[in-house]
């Protein structure tokens, strides 16, 4: 499709306005490292919040959700707990304020806070390090993935001619000529590096002012992208409610499409619709939803407990100006990102029901559901909209881009160079370094990017495996004071080579179903390394622990500042936090049904569900954000003691 010139004009205008915003406040990323990894903890609450909305909104992903609600319907607002979605309820009530109130830069730095400076602590460190440029790596090719093929589909000339790049096929080299069968396979992967050609090329507008500016840059620049986004979502639904009727959308689903609730079996029956659905139900593993359930819901509060990830995540959430701030962020994160994204998700949605699904059963068993997406704007979006729409996707992108971009260079300067190789540099030499570092991880970013194929397939191993061999080792650092260094190196050691070795082409394993059996060998593998050697200093522990006040096994350390007469108070709020944690669970979830139900028109599930998120948020007003707290009561932290 050729777009509008009006389109062109407004996604032209668009990139040229990030660009000139990202290095017109890229001077105040070159005061130093903290001005530029964490924008000098002034940014405030509810742009980090934008921003951090704005950079799980992506291209890939929607294109992921859009596709499960379209074969799942209501059923599929379970299946994004995989990453899970709810840790940010677990962010927000009580895991951003214990991060927060460490003072450190980024996750591996927290590290040495948590286990000191000495040979274990080191271990842990430089373990930590690699686990995060593996996930930098990850995220970055992962949000690689969806822009090229959704640019390609309307941008009027082909790029990978322009460059003169060429596909060989291997059976060229035993032809003599191009028969058909071979001429459209050549066609195919000329398709498919025009594709790759635009990823690369977005990736390289995206890279300049997240190398120049930082974390300001990726801020700034994110909330303009998210205000776009939102746009284009409303006007997506809107379009979606005109053009499909309630009695539309009914003779296009299976029986059970509009309830979220299952039973054993998930209880949708694509057979006489499309048949393609019901095959990629079986494929995915999704039939028996109720074990597909309990595995999630068993790894998702895991992987929630374990804290943030050393990603994006954490790098918000360490950006913060105060603890409370922080967890004002993670909650403002479920509500502007879930509402306007699932009027988008719902209205590309129901369009494609509709108006794709011939379409779909012409392609059999080979039907492409991740062509949805582009079907949808192609076919019903109109001139002007288009354009922002594609604008606001090209912004998805770049969120989910530079969020990572900016992290890779805070562990490498920050946690290796400075650390290890000249801690007595100049900030402008490490902010050089950190232009360096930032251009390389572009560089393989992006290769990563260019061969992956499935999106569905590299989201389960992020969220399964890559996640899962982090979460044993995460767990017991914040609850169990006699874990130390070493135990926390061999845990994420043998969960880093579980995930690797699940990722790998050649092992045919489901990383969800294998979740529980290496959770187990990296808890196993924590406890042995802790108790084989010796604990962390106590004057380390107790540092952490007044800080920090987690709940948990601290006695020990409680027991010594008394005997030092500097006693502190337990961490008495599990049981409260627990019950927020579940109340904000059920919120955020009712934020995700809202728009669903708005969009297809049932309104007397729309109605349940808008009384669900009221009373859910009344009832955290009450019992989370009145009881917040930046520090634990007497204690004042070092930043403010001058």
């Amino acid at each position: 499709m050729t777009l509008h010139p009006i389109d062109l004009t407004i996604i032209a205008i668009y990139i040229g306005l990030t660009l000139l915003i990202g290095f017109w406040i890229s001077s105040r990323a070159t005061k130093g490292l903290r001005s530029y990894f964490l924008g000098g903890n002034r940014l405030p609450w509810y742009a980090l919040g934008l921003s951090n909305a704005s950079g799980m909104f992506d291209v890939a992903g929607t294109m992921w959700l859009v596709s499960i609600l379209f074969i799942y319907g209501l059923k599929s607002v379970w299946i994004p707990w995989l990453w899970p979605v709810f840790n940010q309820i677990f962010l927000m009530v009580f895991m951003s304020i214990w991060m927060r109130r460490s003072g450190a830069m980024t996750g591996a730095e927290w590290i040495t806070f948590r286990f000191g400076d000495g040979p274990a602590a080191r271990l842990s460190h430089l373990i930590i390090v690699l686990f995060a440029l593996i996930m930098v790596l990850a995220y970055m090719a992962y949000g690689f993935l969806g822009i090229g093929k959704l640019v390609a589909q309307f941008v009027p000339f082909n790029l990978a001619e322009l460059l003169n790049l060429q596909v060989f096929l291997p059976e060229q080299l035993q032809a003599s000529g191009l028969n058909g069968d071979l001429l459209l396979q050549r066609e195919a992967a000329m398709a498919a590096l025009n594709e790759k050609a635009y990823g690369a090329f977005i990736v390289f507008l995206t890279a300049l002012y997240v190398i120049k500016g930082g974390m300001y840059s990726v801020v700034f620049t994110e909330v303009l992208q998210f205000l776009v986004m939102t746009i284009a979502s409303i006007g997506i639904a809107v379009i979606a409610i005109m053009h499909v009727s309630p009695e539309a959308l009914q003779a296009a689903i299976p029986d059970g499409w509009t309830n979220p609730f299952f039973g054993w079996e998930l209880g949708l029956d694509w057979s006489d619709l499309l048949p393609s659905a019901n095959e990629k139900i079986a494929h995915e593993g999704y039939s028996l939803f109720t074990i597909f359930f309990m595995l999630v819901l068993l790894k998702g509060i895991f992987t929630s407990l374990a804290g943030p990830a050393p990603n994006y995540d954490m790098q918000r959430i360490l950006s913060a100006r105060t603890p409370i701030e922080a967890a004002k962020m993670s909650a403002l994160v479920s509500l502007v990102l879930n509402v306007p994204r699932y009027l988008l998700i719902a209205g590309l949605t129901v369009l494609a029901l509709v108006y794709f699904s011939p379409e779909l059963r012409s392609m059999g068993m080979d039907a492409d559901y991740e062509a949805i997406l582009p079907f949808a704007l192609r076919e019903f979006v109109p001139v002007g909209l288009l354009g922002l729409t594609l604008a606001g996707l090209l912004a998805a992108f770049m969120s989910s881009f530079a969020a990572p971009l900016n992290a890779a260079p805070a562990y490498v300067v920050n946690d290796i160079y400075r650390k290890y190789i000249r801690p007595d540099a100049s900030e402008k030499t490490y902010l050089r370094i950190s232009y360096l570092v930032s251009a390389i991880f572009v560089v393989v970013g992006t290769l990563f990017g260019i061969f992956l194929t499935s999106i569905d397939n590299f989201v389960n191993w992020i969220t399964a495996g890559l996640y899962g061999g982090y979460t044993a080792a995460n767990v017991v650092k914040w609850y169990w004071w006699r874990m130390n260094g070493y135990g926390y190196f061999w845990g994420m050691l043998t969960g880093i080579a579980f995930a690797l070795l699940i990722g790998m082409p050649q092992i045919d394993i489901n990383p969800l179903q294998a979740f529980p059996f290496f959770f187990l060998a990296c808890l196993l593998a924590v406890i042995a390394g802790s108790l084989l050697t010796k604990p962390t200093e106590m004057e380390t522990l107790e540092t952490f622990y007044t800080r920090t006040r987690p709940w948990g096994f601290w006695k020990p350390v409680r027991n010594s500042l008394a005997a030092k007469d500097t006693p502190v108070e337990e961490n008495k709020d599990f049981a409260r936090d627990m019950v927020n944690v579940a109340v904000g669970i059920i919120w955020q979830t009712s934020l995700i049904c809202v728009p669903i139900f708005l969009v297809i028109r049932d309104w007397p599930k729309f109605l349940i569900a808008l009384v669900i998120a009221v009373a859910t948020s009344v009832f955290l007003k009450i019992y989370w954000y009145d009881n917040m707290r930046d520090y634990p009561e007497g204690y004042t932290p070092p930043e403010t003691t001058s």
